[in-house]
C-alpha cells in the first residue's frame, strides 16, 4: 500500500492527518505544495484541479482511491482500521 499526503507547512488539518496516520502505523510519504509549484501542480492533476489540503491518494494492488480533507470515517473504511 503507497500512502501519499498532499499538506502545507500551516494547515492543522494537514496536522491532524499525519498524526492519525502514524498513530495507525501507516508508513507514508509527504508532499508539501506549499513549498514546490511542482508539487502544487502534481496535486491538482491527481485531484481533478482541487488544490485543498491535505489531499490523500491511497494505492492498493492497481486501486487508486483518493480522500479530500482529514475524513476519519473514509481512511478508516479504506485503510481497514476502527
Amino acid at each position: 500500500m503507497n500512502i501519499t499526503v498532499y499538506t502545507t507547512s500551516t494547515c492543522p488539518f494537514c496536522n491532524m492527518l499525519i498524526s492519525y496516520l502514524k498513530e495507525k502505523g501507516f508508513s507514508f510519504e509527504e508532499k508539501k505544495v506549499d513549498q514546490s509549484k511542482e508539487l502544487e501542480q502534481e496535486m491538482a492533476k491527481e485531484s481533478g484541479g482541487f488544490l485543498g489540503v491535505p489531499f490523500t491518494v491511497i494505492e492498493n494492488g492497481g486501486n487508486k482511491q483518493t480522500v479530500i480533507g482529514f475524513d476519519k470515517n473514509k481512511l478508516d473504511t479504506i485503510l481497514g482500521v476502527s
